[in-house]
């Protein structure tokens, strides 16, 4: 296996990033499947979520689990279906054991009926750890669009 040092201390592998791309791919889907509680039990209980499409970051899980039920709701009512694709995923873990991931994420919209449009070009930016069961979880999201200043 390659390995190359990142952070005094840390070590880029590539199995972490497998365990990374692997991550994302469950926590998007959920999202996009409308899945809110399934989705927020992919970030810590604290976890900190900071895009600018809300005034304020929501803080929690069940702050995420009512964000994402919005969300949902105003899609549906829209009649429109998002899915959002992460992808080039810098993965760099810390000495302290968390991960920092800077990934693009294009968000595709699709009219029920229509064609898919990308709605948004965005850079995530998230601080990931490991929760009790080993698995990774966010702590910290902050997602800024290429289209605001």
């Amino acid at each position: 296996m390659t390995t190359e040092a990142v952070a005094p201390g840390a070590v880029w592998s590539a199995a972490l990033h497998a365990e990374v791309q692997q991550f994302y791919a469950h926590q998007m889907q959920r999202l996009d499947l409308g899945e809110a509680r399934a989705w927020s039990l992919t970030f810590t209980e604290d976890a900190v979520f900071d895009v600018p499409t809300l005034p304020e970051p929501v803080r929690g899980r069940a702050g995420l689990v009512a964000s994402a039920r919005r969300a949902r709701a105003q899609l549906e009512a829209a009649g429109e279906r998002h899915r959002h694709v992460l992808g080039m995923l810098d993965v760099r873990p810390l000495p302290d054991g968390t991960v920092a991931v800077r990934a693009y994420a294009v968000v595709y919209a699709t009219p029920v009926g229509g064609a898919s449009r990308v709605h948004r070009m965005c850079v995530c930016e998230d601080v990931l750890v490991r929760g009790t069961h080993g698995g990774l979880l966010v702590a910290h999201r902050v997602v800024t669009r290429d289209d605001l200043p």
